[in-house]
């Protein structure tokens, strides 16, 4: 079954006094192009987390977003108390040494400095938190490969449909197909008798529009179109992936279409290939989102 290159994932996971929020957003791309923006201390697993990213959605232009949230209940003062002690002591010392008066709002003005509001604890990454990260990043991309296949169903269906109008569309040429051998010899024969002083040999005119018939028929064109029609409906039933291949099946059949439309010498003809023509360019531009 199809699915879309779009979809969206989002999940977020509780440690400890975290929360830990995944987001990974994707469009069409030809190859897998994959951008990261990562909390500083999961970045040593980003490789890790790109190929969890790479086996999933295989190709795609990708968004992934991993952030912390932090319970500021458990910790509401983010106060660097050492640091605040250490300008204490050097704004005290050099206050006793320059006899400059020290200010009468000591806190208020220890908490001005810069780097006090800071946390500056070093985090290190263990094994338990990582397992719940990882958790989250497989559980967003879980939720946005299911986001692609709910719309990919939605390609099949449109794909679906478009495709029988083509096939509905060429068995409309069929009557202007085989009236157009008899009008076409009828003109012919009309324009000659045009001609008072004209002499013709029957024998070689139906030669001449056997041959002429032959270069108009379209016989052949109808018989791969059907099969390529066929291929891509097989095709939408395969596994996942299948995008590049629905393109190029796509434009077999412009192809045929194209030459159809050629070799069609009539108005009305003309007008189901056109016709034709336009279903196959809504395939085109909604199998780029195909997978």
């Amino acid at each position: 079954m199809i699915q879309s290159m779009t979809g969206y994932g989002k999940a977020v996971v509780a440690f400890k006094e975290k929360k830990i929020h995944v987001e990974i957003k994707s469009l069409n791309s030809k190859q897998l192009d994959l951008n990261t923006r990562i909390a500083p201390l999961y970045r040593e697993k980003e490789m890790e987390m790109r190929q969890m990213v790479a086996e999933a959605l295989i190709r795609g232009k990708v968004d992934m977003s991993v952030w912390v949230e932090k319970d500021t209940s458990v910790d509401p003062t983010p106060i660097n108390a050492q640091l605040v002690e250490n300008y204490y002591q050097q704004i005290k010392a050099i206050a006793d040494k320059t006899g400059i008066p020290t200010p009468e709002d000591w806190f208020y003005t220890l908490l001005r400095m810069p780097d006090v509001m800071t946390k500056t604890d070093v985090e290190e990454l263990d094994d338990e938190e990582w397992k719940v990260v990882k958790g989250g990043v497989a559980e967003a991309l879980k939720n946005l490969v299911d986001f692609r296949t709910q719309e990919g169903a939605a390609l099949q269906k449109k794909f679906t449909e478009k495709i029988d109008n083509i096939a509905k569309l060429m068995g409309e040429i069929e009557p202007y197909e085989k009236s157009r051998v008899q009008k076409i010899k009828a003109r012919i024969i009309d324009g000659l008798q045009q001609i008072p002083t004209a002499d013709y040999d029957k024998n070689r005119l139906e030669q001449e529009l056997i041959y002429y018939i032959e270069k108009l028929d379209i016989s052949e064109e109808k018989q791969r179109l059907t099969n390529h029609l066929k291929y891509f409906r097989d095709t939408m039933n395969e596994p996942a992936g299948q995008g590049k291949k629905l393109g190029f099946i796509a434009q077999e059949m412009g192809r045929e279409i194209n030459t159809t439309g050629s070799k069609s010498n009539q108005a009305e003809m003309q007008n189901i290939v056109v016709k034709m023509k336009d279903e196959l360019e809504q395939i085109k531009e909604q199998v780029l989102n195909a997978l």
